[in-house]
């Protein structure tokens, strides 16, 4: 089994955070998005990984690129680096890796989290998973028949198709039936708002007849701007916590100081007079002296002083000494 994850944006929406680090790089809940959803797939699998191919654009650099290569090898799995150095699509991203695609595959785009406990339909060509929602408009969603069959991928309907949203994670037995449809769609400079889409390499294998089903999710957490990401880190420090997952370092050093669970502190963590949680976040290296912080996510090697937080986002480095209650500040930043 291969994974395949297009991410090569930035992650505009998230900005100061992604000046210095891609979006799927973020720590959410002490670990990179991106980290994260690789290890939830290949749990979700429960199949032995193969590759996890990596599509980002070259001004990542390479020191992102050794932390993608040791994320794959964390899970046994060859890591492979490649780039898409254009915005020109998702299916243009995915055939950017055209030399993985082959065999049994999963597709995942790195600006989500999930948790699921499902296991892939034997009869399908294809699973699409999805998660049930109470806006279907606002989503792209999928038209099943009465064998549960997805039959149609429609973007945000206007009249009720079904409440099943697409998240952006696609299994496929032989992916190589993809990318020759999306090698059609290139070929033919098939477009879809200026780009080349999935989607449409995927209507060619349905309009074949290949069987494509759902795979539903439990939890869907995006990632897309501060707010949300600060929410998320909150959604999934309380999974953790409800499976027994150990949070706190023990090498934090504490004086006088409380730590209202959940929440994940890195090591060598310093607490001094302060009160952190719950749904908090401190990576490693932070200092937090005379605050207090809840509900908020707080990168590397932040000191915080004389702060009372909630809903903030702190990048790494940044230093901060003030009263505000709702922030966000990026990497190196200074507020006095």
């Amino acid at each position: 089994m291969k994974i395949i994850v297009p991410m090569a944006g930035r992650g505009s929406r998230l900005r100061p955070h992604t000046l210095t680090i891609p979006k799927p790089l973020i720590p959410v809940a002490g670990k990179p998005i991106v980290h994260r959803l690789v290890e939830d797939i290949a749990g979700v699998l429960n199949q032995e990984i193969e590759e996890v191919a990596f599509i980002i654009h070259e001004s990542f650099g390479e020191k992102v690129e050794q932390d993608l290569i040791a994320i794959a090898e964390k899970l046994g799995a060859k890591g492979t680096i490649y780039y898409q150095n254009e915005a020109l699509g998702t299916g243009h991203a995915i055939m950017c890796a055209k030399d993985s695609l082959s065999g049994p595959a999963v597709i995942a785009y790195a600006d989500t989290l999930i948790r699921a406990d499902f296991e892939l339909d034997p009869t399908a060509d294809a699973v699409i998973w999805v998660k049930q929602i109470e806006n279907p408009e606002a989503f792209g969603v999928v038209k099943l028949n009465d064998k549960n069959e997805i039959i149609e991928l429609v973007e945000k309907p206007k009249e009720f198709v079904s409440d099943l949203a697409v998240i952006g994670i696609y299994y496929f037995k032989e992916i190589g039936v993809l990318k020759q449809e999306l090698q059609n769609v290139l070929d033919n400079n098939i477009q879809n708002g200026g780009e080349y889409q999935i989607n449409d390499g995927i209507k060619n294998m349905m309009a074949n007849g290949k069987i494509f089903k759902t795979g539903e999710v439990s939890e869907w957490m995006d990632c897309g701007n501060k707010n949300v990401t600060v929410e998320t880190n909150s959604r999934m420090l309380g999974f953790l916590a409800a499976d027994k997952v150990d949070l706190v370092s023990k090498t934090v050093k504490i004086e006088n100081s409380t730590i209202i669970e959940p929440c994940f502190i890195g090591e060598n963590v310093v607490l001094i007079n302060a009160t952190v949680g719950p749904n908090v976040s401190l990576g490693n290296g932070c200092h937090v002296v005379d605050s207090s912080i809840k509900n908020s996510l707080v990168q590397t090697h932040a000191h915080i002083k004389n702060a009372n937080l909630d809903n903030a986002m702190i990048g790494n480095h940044a230093s901060f000494d003030g009263s505000f209650t709702s922030i966000s500040i990026g990497d190196y930043s200074v507020l006095e």
